[in-house]
């Protein structure tokens, strides 16, 4: 019995390692918890694995909860793993950058980016 548990043992450390790879965010403009003196004129999320573009959504929301990306849809980069959006021109305050994507492996991520854009210094 010792015998068999240590065969079945070999067998299973001989087999390859499978790889469950999900889509994580590398980077994003503007960056988490920043604080911006000009407001961006879009948004940036770049992801470790390609993406499933029919499924990945990306929208900017106030701290009064409303939404101000006009409800556009991302744009895909060549890559599949990076979306861009265009937002309008922002107000000072807190921003939520809210992302939910599909990577081509079936996974979902969803999370969010804070930043601010601080008010304008009066010199």
């Amino acid at each position: 019995m010792a015998l068999t548990r240590v065969a079945v043992g070999l067998l299973l450390s001989a087999l390859p390692a499978v790889a469950h790879a999900h889509a994580v965010l590398v980077t994003s403009v503007p960056a988490a918890r920043a604080i911006l003196a000009h407001p961006p004129s879009r948004v940036e999320l770049e992801f470790s694995e390609r993406l499933e573009p029919a499924y990945s959504t990306l929208s900017v929301w106030n701290e009064q909860g409303e939404r101000v990306d006009r409800d556009a849809a991302p744009v895909m980069a060549a890559s599949g793993r990076r979306l861009v959006l265009a937002v309008p021109p922002l107000a000072p305050g807190r921003y939520t950058v809210r992302y939910r994507v599909l990577s081509v492996d079936g996974h979902v991520a969803e999370a969010a980016v804070p930043f601010t854009v601080a008010p304008r210094s009066s010199r």
